[in-house]
């Protein structure tokens, strides 16, 4: 283990789960990420790797066939596999959202049906808010889900689905008037539906199409796809949780558990960048010594390690927090906003310490410097985090006048 981004308290079988997902990284992802990420190909033996060391379900509950860990051991689980290659864990983070919010909010009959497929990795799950107009502002969502008898007819288009092609299982958030009348406001219009198709790309279903991968700048491998809903219809009982309007809530409540994978992202990614960085220092040779010698390096380096250890510190904080069942918002959106900003910075650091080979895409931090920014805009933008921080500041320090 590293001698950074520690984290005290862990029991031995969190303490076990890490170092076999360390064990996993760094004999599995790391030697073929660069390539399979060049290719834009789907990491399928990864993926099997990861289903077979039970990932899959690491936060399902036991009754359910899962390990029923905390998000905290998903959380340092996400930032090893980060470390590794950040489009796999990408691949787990929207199936365990899914899986989270039919835990948390499901029917019985909901979680009865599909967690044990989700444990095993068989049913993978994926989740949409997002619409092509849309941007942070879910309130305008506009595709809709309407009541024909036992069945909603679903009608929209989605943008920004991860895992998109893969999965099986999606939870759509879409809006819902039924029940709500005329001038509820639009967050408690809003219903989650639970959305079961083949994995491929066309017509999955009769009313549902993907209709191919989103070329990207980075994050790569990994599918992320529109999701085209033409008169799709599904049964009355895949509503989540039963009851429409309490879709907004729902996905909030998954999102917070995003906000803490993404911040574990990026301090996986950047643990990757300092490594990167400090042994290509300590290599390469400049007026007759290693430049890490040099004192402008050696500054550099403690300013990225530093960033490492402060960003873990606020993941780790924010993923106890919701394991405490304590409202986290706060310190969701404090370390998801840090650790993707000091992610950039520390992956741009390493970048300019490997000099012109940085560019080389035979460098590996070449990949990390293309997939540092998704974690910018991911499960909400700086902008929108530092609304959510300011909010709930002026909630807990409310002037007494």
């Amino acid at each position: 283990m590293t001698r950074l981004a520690q984290t005290a308290g862990l029991n031995d079988i969190q303490q076990e789960i890490l170092s076999t997902v360390r064990d996993f990284v760094d004999k599995e992802i790391i030697p073929v990420a660069t390539q399979l990420e060049h290719r834009d190909e789907y990491p399928t033996e990864i993926v099997e790797g990861l289903k077979e060391l039970g990932l899959f379900g690491l936060m399902i509950p036991e009754e359910y066939g899962g390990l029923g860990e905390s998000l905290l051991t998903y959380a340092l689980c996400v930032e090893e596999i980060a470390r590794g290659w950040m489009s796999v864990s990408g691949i787990i983070n929207t199936h365990f959202i899914v899986a989270y919010m039919l835990k948390q909010h499901g029917t019985q009959e909901q979680k009865d049906t599909f967690l044990p497929r989700m444990a095993l990795g068989e049913v993978r799950g994926a989740f949409s808010m997002s619409e092509p107009a849309l941007g942070s502002d879910v309130s305008a969502i506009t595709s809709k889900g309407v009541r024909d008898g036992e069945e909603y007819v679903l009608n929209g288009q989605k943008m920004w689905l991860t895992n998109g092609g893969t999965s099986s299982l999606v939870a759509v958030l879409c809006r819902s008037d039924e029940g709500h009348p005329e001038g509820t406001a639009p967050h408690k219009s809003m219903t989650t539906f639970l959305v079961e198709k083949e994995p491929g790309f066309g017509e999955v279903r009769p009313g549902l199409t993907i209709p191919g991968k989103i070329d990207k700048m980075g994050y790569k491998g990994v599918d992320t796809t529109e999701l085209i809903m033409d008169g799709l219809r599904i049964p009355a009982n895949r509503v989540l949780g039963g009851t429409t309007g309490r879709g907004f809530y729902q996905m909030m409540d998954g999102v917070e558990v995003g906000r803490v994978n993404v911040a574990a992202r990026g301090c996986g990614v950047a643990q990757r960048a300092f490594e990167l960085g400090v042994s290509y220092a300590q290599q390469r040779q400049t007026f007759g010594k290693p430049i890490a010698q040099h004192q402008a390096i050696q500054f550099k380096l403690a300013e990225m390690a530093t960033k490492v250890e402060a960003a873990h510190a606020m993941m780790v904080n924010a993923a106890r927090k919701k394991d405490s069942g304590e409202r986290n918002d706060l310190e969701a959106g404090m370390a998801k906003y840090l650790a993707s900003e000091y992610c950039k910075e520390v992956v741009e650091d390493a970048f300019r310490i490997h000099g012109g080979y940085g560019f080389s895409k035979e460098y590996e931090i070449e990949r990390l410097y293309r997939e540092a920014p998704m974690l910018l805009i991911g499960e909400g933008t700086a902008e929108i985090q530092k609304m959510i921080i300011g909010r709930r500041l002026l909630e807990e320090y409310r002037f007494q006048g």
